[in-house]
């Protein structure tokens, strides 16, 4: 049998990574198959020489994840003990400081490199599926952005195309029936921005929520511009989009190829950007997977169901 000593970084720390009862260390001997002992400052692993080493590896991770958390949640370390299983380790990445001192974390590697790509390219395309963060950290970008003052204004685009349904039957004028689209650009954003500086950064237009049959004729600078829904996109409209962008601006484009609501005859202006921009390297792309998911961990069963079929 062999046996590793992890040190203890933090006392404190190593407790969230233990959980309430021990809960989560239970998680961690049954997924690895080892042994753990606590041993005043040291934790000893006792196993087969991979286990040993993959748990070993995860500790000392999650006990850094955790020096910078209050609470370490349970879906927190399945999804760290899940990617250790597929032999990579738990995200580190430079958090995103928002409004009110909190602070957004990448949870996967694949979202730790998805926001190295909206801190060093001027134009990213993230493709995944549902739950893996895609507009929500596209978001937290922008803002980080905005607080640097290396934009002046985040503008979200979506295009507003139906799931089965047709605008035409739901209440309200053109604004009323548009906001639905528009809901989940809010909801991110409402989760960055007290209300009362949201509402005045939406007066004062340094904010802007807008379906994407605005952005024709024109030219946005100094913007952090989004487009989500992006496989819901024509190929003009993809071309529509991307030549709005002016000096100083950054575009991130954000799509589930998985769930396009275009007519079958359509192509998704989102794959074929994917095709035919392929050559520019100065675009950064990243393709996030099932493992990226960070929602319910129903989520990630729900979508591993679909891709089956």
């Amino acid at each position: 049998m062999y046996e590793q000593t992890v040190a203890v970084i933090d006392s404190k720390a190593l407790m969230k990574v233990f959980g309430p009862s021990d809960e989560n260390l239970r998680k961690v001997r049954n997924a690895l198959d080892v042994k753990i002992t606590l041993d005043g400052s040291k934790v000893i692993l006792r196993g087969t020489s991979e286990s040993v080493q993959r748990a070993a590896h995860l500790l000392e991770q999650l006990q850094r994840f955790a020096m910078h958390r209050s609470v370490l949640a349970p879906e927190d370390v399945q999804r760290a003990i899940s990617q250790v299983l597929h032999g990579s380790g738990v995200s580190e990445c430079r958090p995103i400081d928002v409004f009110g001192g909190r602070q957004i974390r990448a949870k996967t590697n694949g979202q730790a490199q998805y926001l190295e790509l909206l801190r060093s390219k001027a134009i990213v395309f993230c493709i995944g599926p549902a739950g893996t963060g895609k507009t929500y950290l596209a978001v937290a970008g922008a803002v980080e952005a905005l607080r640097a003052e290396i934009v002046r204004k985040i503008v979200l685009v979506r295009p507003a195309v139906e799931a089965g349904e047709s605008l035409g039957f739901l209440p309200g004028d053109l604004n009323a029936k548009i906001n639905p689209y528009l809901r989940p650009l809010f909801d991110a954003l409402g989760d960055m921005f007290d209300r009362d500086t949201l509402k005045r950064y939406m007066e004062e237009d340094r904010i802007e929520v807008i379906p994407l049959a605005y952005m024709r004729g024109r030219t946005l600078n100094n913007a952090a511009i989004i487009l989500d829904e992006a496989q819901n996109t024509t190929v003009a409209q993809m071309k529509m989009f991307l030549t709005r962008m002016g000096d100083a601006s950054m575009i991130t484009v954000c799509g589930d190829t998985t769930q396009i609501d275009l007519p079958d005859h359509k192509m998704s202006g989102l794959i074929d950007a994917s095709y035919r921009l392929a050559e520019i390297d100065a675009i950064g792309r990243i393709q996030l997977h099932r493992s990226d998911i960070v929602r319910h961990p129903l989520v990630e069963q729900i979508v591993n169901a679909y891709e089956k079929e």
